[in-house]
């Protein structure tokens, strides 16, 4: 059987702090991980939950309901919406947080390299919201276009206040595609009344979202893609059948993206050690990396060999392991198995 070479976090990590996310990660995974995330620690713990938050003190941007709806650390998961009479282009959008998140982070990162506890060469990998995931949560109906550019320039402020503080040679972008998968699978609650929001056909309105994101991200910068179902509770927003819708995006960013990928990322369900739900990846156009998010907690290392035996009758050039998913949401206690089952099964890099 092939082994895999390599691994990768794809962001958040079961610990408080990030100190103790990349102490762990350098010293279980050290010879595995080309990146190492912050763990998404903080606010930044239930992706993207706190932005209703940062979004809510926007002029002409109000929370819809009177009364909060509690969320886990004290967010408060009320959706937004355009107050009456306002233009979006007019509204001022506060700091989202990402890249104060980003330069206190790596404040760290850098220390822990000079001590030696982080290996030289490993970069510091920051993982980001896609606009869509934000403006498709947490807005509804007309206000969707409307705010959608507003949000995307200023991510993109974010990503630039990133690039300017952080070395490239020592920097990883992330993108993390969840929504996207929601509504091209017409999972609940991504169904129909959002193909409106595109104007356009769906997988195309997708990619050129995509496609933008990733040549924002200079060619001296690596940057990635996390393909995800999501993680609420464990558990995705939908089964996917196979990994043919997997497929089809995947193909279709790289064809339009002006620069490569550096890597990419696809997820696996614990239940699929199948060559059915693999066989789609035999028309997989070719990246640097691949990784596949077939490591769970539940069923470790001869869990994971299982899926990656399955794997390997379709996949065609080499690739690495990940969860499929952050793993912030994991019981506490879990977290270095769920880091030694990574080493477990695949090479280093």
């Amino acid at each position: 059987m092939t082994t895999p070479r390599g691994a990768l976090l794809t962001g958040s990590v079961n610990y408080d702090d990030a100190e103790k996310t990349m102490r762990t990660v350098a010293d279980i995974l050290g010879r595995h991980v080309g990146r190492i995330p912050d763990g998404e620690v903080g606010k930044r713990f239930h992706w993207i939950m706190f932005q209703p938050d940062v979004l809510g003190e926007a002029d002409g941007i109000e929370r819809v309901g009177d009364a909060p709806i509690p969320f886990k650390a004290g967010l408060d998961a009320r959706p937004l919406r355009l107050a009456d009479g306002v233009e979006a282009a007019e509204i001022t959008l506060p700091p989202l947080g990402y890249a104060d998140a980003a330069l206190a982070s790596y404040g760290i990162f850098t220390r822990l390299r000079e001590e030696g506890a982080i290996p030289a060469g490993i970069r510091f990998q920051v993982s980001l919201p896609t606009p869509v995931a934000v403006i498709s949560s947490f807005f509804s109906g007309d206000d969707r276009v409307a705010i959608e550019p507003v949000y995307a320039d200023a991510l993109l402020g974010e990503l630039e206040q990133i690039l300017e503080a952080i070395p490239h040679e020592d920097l990883a972008i992330q993108w993390d595609v969840a929504s996207e998968l929601g509504i091209l699978e017409v999972a609940a609650g991504y169904g129909s009344p959002m193909t409106g929001w595109w104007g356009e056909e769906v997988l195309g309105g997708i990619v050129a979202r995509l496609a933008a994101l990733v040549d924002a991200v200079p060619t001296d910068v690596e940057v990635g893609v996390h393909l995800c179902y999501g993680d609420a509770g464990e558990k995705h927003f939908v089964e996917p059948t196979d990994t043919a819708t997997l497929v089809r995006l995947a193909n279709a960013l790289v064809d339009s993206a002006t620069r490569q990928l550096s890597w990419l990322h696809l997820p696996v369900p614990i239940s699929r050690d199948d060559e059915a739900y693999f066989a789609p990846l035999a028309e997989l156009a070719r990246v640097p990396e691949l990784y596949l998010g077939l490591v769970h907690r539940e069923d470790g290392p001869e869990g994971a060999r299982r899926r990656i035996a399955a794997a390997n009758s379709a996949v065609r050039q080499s690739y690495g392991v990940a969860t499929e998913c952050g793993i912030g949401r994991a019981p506490e206690g879990t977290t270095e198995g769920i880091l030694t089952t990574h080493a477990e099964v695949a090479d280093p890099r």
